[in-house]
């Protein structure tokens, strides 16, 4: 089961997206943006280079010009195939030509420009080599939320990815666990996350007992026992767009304290999604999520942030984290995942993507949100 299939984006909207990012950079005083191979490159053309490699690829853009896409001659005809090529240029080189020459004479030599997180520095300094009176600033200090607010298209293949993770808890959490090695819950997890359509997962954790105080734990071999707390995390890409959802089960009947414990963290995650709405700042979810847990005496035991932006990627901004003031707009998708953490004994995370609407926030995740008792 994998759902229909989304409708595909188009040529217009990868224009609309390149036009919106260069008008972004300059109004920020940016010459340009240049965007190597990753999330950024396939957000603003559809392409994705059949293998990253030494050989430099990079989207050039710039307010009022062309958009051009410097490419490999041996991978031109694969970057003419994508959806967005009829909106720009493609300007290839071949083996033994210097591609940073080519790239030059498309730039201000004078300018500043934003680049893509994930660039290589073989090519920035390539470019610094080329154009010696440039300079560089990463795309996500210069233009944090250029791809932070979605369109009707993109929040569609987000949701449909919260669904098809939600129907993976569904079915795990009527697998046994007691018994088994965390690793065996975690491959069940993948199957389920690539059966309900994800081409990609890229977290499937499984932290029971004691390793539920380690937010980012690798599930292993320790087995699960019955008594034991399971902090479950997981998600992936479906159709090009991230899920991402925790949910905490417990092995058997909980103790007083686990409850307790759970029901906090289930009514600070409530207070995070009230948070959201259009015009709140960032920092307003992690505070309202944040004072539950702090009242309640657990402050100390949430030790990251509320929540992160997702997308073409499963972590971008925006950030719900103290010191975040951007406002919140509709079509920001983003989790809010407040946790318990206490070393040595167990884990609470209870975690759902919510879009802001107009008049406040939508979740992306709808399965049980109070304890769930597993075998």
């Amino acid at each position: 089961m994998t759902g229909t299939a989304p409708v595909p984006f188009t040529a217009d909207d990868y224009k609309d997206r390149m036009d919106r990012a260069a008008r972004q950079a300059a109004d920020a005083g940016l010459a340009g943006l240049l965007v190597a191979p990753g999330p950024d490159l396939v957000w603003l053309t559809g392409y994705a280079p059949p293998a990253v490699t030494e050989r430099l690829t990079l989207l050039v853009l710039a307010a009022g010009r062309e958009p051009v896409l410097v490419v490999p001659t041996l991978e031109a005809p694969d970057a003419e195939k994508a959806t967005g090529a009829p909106a720009l240029a493609l300007r290839d080189w071949t083996d033994g030509k210097d591609p940073y020459a080519l790239t030059a004479a498309l730039l201000d030599d004078r300018g500043r420009f934003g680049v893509s997180d994930n660039a290589w520095a073989l090519h920035l300094l390539g470019l610094q080599q080329a154009l010696p009176g440039t300079s560089y600033v990463s795309l996500t200090d210069a233009l944090p939320m250029l791809r932070a607010v979605k369109d009707a298209a993109e929040l569609e293949r987000l949701a449909a990815a919260g669904a098809a993770a939600d129907a993976a808890f569904e079915e795990i959490r009527n697998v046994r666990f007691s018994g088994r090695p965390e690793s065996e819950v975690a491959a069940d997890l993948a199957a389920l996350l690539r059966r309900f359509g994800h081409s990609q997962v890229d977290f499937t954790i499984v932290a029971s007992g004691p390793n539920g105080a380690n937010p980012h734990h690798e599930a292993g071999d320790r087995r699960i026992g019955r008594g034991d707390m399971v902090v479950l995390d997981f998600g992936g890409l479906k159709d090009g767009y991230g899920s991402d959802t925790s949910r905490t089960v417990h092995v058997g009947e909980p103790t007083e304290e686990e409850r307790r414990v759970h029901d906090l963290v289930r009514e600070a995650q409530e207070a995070g999604f009230r948070a959201v709405r259009p015009g709140a700042a960032c920092q307003d979810v992690d505070r309202a999520a944040r004072a539950v847990i702090a009242d309640a005496g657990y402050g100390e035991y949430f030790v990251h942030r509320t929540g992160h932006g997702i997308g073409v990627t499963t972590h971008e901004p925006p950030y719900m984290i103290e010191g975040e003031e951007r406002p919140l707009v509709p079509g920001m998708c983003f989790s809010v995942e407040p946790g318990v953490y206490l070393p040595g004994r167990f884990g609470v995370r209870i975690e759902d993507i919510v879009t802001v609407t107009e008049d406040g926030g939508r979740r992306l995740n709808d399965t049980e949100r109070g304890m769930v008792i597993v075998d």
